[in-house]
């Protein structure tokens, strides 16, 4: 960090002072030979006296020297350098400084009819234009152009788009390039802040999970909020491998409240644990014994997860631009072409993994502002899937891990009829025994996962098969709210 650096050049100025050799040089004689130890106690703090009344800061110099020496400094350092006090911040948004920075990256390109120095370039702009801007404007300038490059390039790369799920292919390229991360903010409720960088990210076909933990957690009980970030660097340097001490990006994705941690939000636990949902896709990890924090893991969906992460500011998150409805004559328009495809994961195993297409539903099924869809009837054998292997939501901890049963994630993406994600999300999910099954014999108890949220609803009914030891999938569906289509589509159900 720039305050570091600061730091670093006066220890290394004084060291030279404190080591410049005695009258006469290296092979100069010693003091008399009765010189005692206090005498040489003496001349010690005569000598440290004199070196520290020598020394010369950086913050001592005057403003002409230091504008000198920042004019060599590249952007990133001017900005770390600004970090250092009040005087430093002010004299780094000096305009005449960011407009040689501007210029020589934003200069307009070379031609054979003519060429211009970056000197001469921002001479001819200075005249014009810094005296009449306000300190810091053509700095604000540069990180603007820097950002919309950084926007351009990303767009370039989340273009194509997989037909089967909507989502962009190069989702992963996208992270890689951009150096994105995931930090949270615990505020506490007398204001201070914690910040922690993510531990451990799994990139899954349509989601990433992000996991947090450690053993510097403030106590719970002086937690007010939690605030999820997306981080990245504010230039980005295709040729440079992202550093976390440069200056960073934040964009707000989301805000939880922690006093909402009750019993309505517990989804399970085991021996150690009881993990806590809070909407949208975030889990809370809590000891048994101390009632502590113990992980805190992010479920994050593909669709506008780059754009969320990093076009956002500080305060307000990234806003989905408006969506123009395509208009249609059909009686029927909004209600039938759907396309869903589900997952259910944890810890890189999935659990399901399917597709349906030519979902519909019709006006007759909408009751309480919702629209129902059918995407697995219990009475079509043909249509029950079986869950994969043993489901449980996979846990760690930099001292213990662990899997807590019948809990994982589900990833929803639902596309419309042209092929556009209509409905998405990511989140923790708990199956819940419903009693016995009235069927069979070899049925053994049914249970059921239920996700709410402002767009719609899905449940989900499953069988435990004693014979196999698996679970089946017999009933599906999604509830998608009126409103929402009536937005999207432009119709009046």
């Amino acid at each position: 960090m720039a305050t570091g650096r600061g730091r670093l050049l006066q220890q290394h100025w004084r060291g030279l002072q404190a080591l410049r050799l005695p009258p006469g040089g290296v092979g100069a004689a010693p003091g008399p030979a009765g010189f005692s130890l206090r005498q040489c106690a003496g001349r010690g703090r005569l000598r440290a006296e004199s070196t520290a009344e020598r020394s010369v800061s950086l913050d001592s110099m005057p403003s002409e020297v230091l504008l000198k020496i920042f004019c060599n400094l590249d952007a990133v350092t001017l900005l770390c350098t600004g970090c250092v006090n009040r005087r430093f911040y002010h004299l780094a948004n000096d305009n005449f400084l960011w407009i040689r920075i501007y210029s020589a990256a934003f200069s307009p390109k070379r031609s054979n009819w003519k060429v211009n120095s970056v000197e001469k370039t921002a001479g001819s702009v200075n005249v014009l234009s810094v005296k009449d801007k306000e300190a810091g404007y053509w700095k604000r300038e540069y990180i603007a152009k820097q950002r919309a490059r950084v926007r351009a390039a990303l767009a370039q790369v989340l273009k194509p788009v997989n037909p089967y799920t909507g989502l962009p292919v190069k989702t992963k390229e996208a992270v890689r390039i951009s150096g994105l991360g995931w930090v949270i903010i615990l505020k506490e409720k007398n204001g201070k802040e914690h910040i922690m960088e993510h531990i451990d990210l799994s990139i899954n076909d349509s989601s990433v999970t992000i996991m947090w933990y450690g053993k510097t957690w403030p106590r719970l009980a002086t937690l007010s909020t939690l605030d999820l970030y997306g981080v990245t660097p504010v230039f980005m340097d295709q040729s440079k491998t992202p550093s976390k001490n440069g200056p960073r990006w934040h964009s707000l994705i989301a805000k939880y409240n922690l006093s909402n941690l009750t019993e309505s939000t517990m989804i399970g636990g085991d021996r150690l644990l009881r993990i806590f949902c809070l909407c949208p896709g975030l889990l809370v990890g809590l000891w048994k014994r101390e009632e502590e924090l113990a992980f805190v893991m992010a479920s994050l969906h593909f669709h506008q997860l780059v754009e969320k992460s990093t076009l956002g500011s500080a305060t307000v998150p990234y806003e989905l631009p408006p969506h123009i409805p395509l208009l249609d004559d059909n009686p029927e328009y909004g209600l039938h072409g759907y396309q869903l495809h589900i997952d259910m994961h944890s810890g890189g195993i999935f659990y399901l993994c399917g597709t349906f297409r030519n979902l519909f539903t019709k006006k007759g099924y909408i009751e309480d502002g919702y629209v129902k869809i059918v995407v697995i009837s219990f009475k079509n054998n043909t249509e029950h899937l079986p869950l994969i292997g043993k489901v449980g939501l996979s846990w760690r901890t930099d001292i213990f891990d662990g899997c807590i049963k019948s809990c994982s994630i589900m990833d929803i993406t639902l596309l419309d009829e042209y092929g556009k994600p209509f409905w998405c999300f990511s989140s923790p999910v708990c199956m819940r025994a419903l009693g016995p099954s009235d069927g069979p014999s070899f049925l053994g108890q049914t249970s059921c996962v239920d996700y709410v949220d402002s767009e719609g609803k899905v449940h989900v009914e499953l069988v435990w098969i004693k014979e196999t030891e698996e679970y089946f999938i017999v009933s599906l569906v999604l509830y998608l709210r009126i409103a929402k289509i009536n937005r999207w589509f432009g119709t009046a159900y």
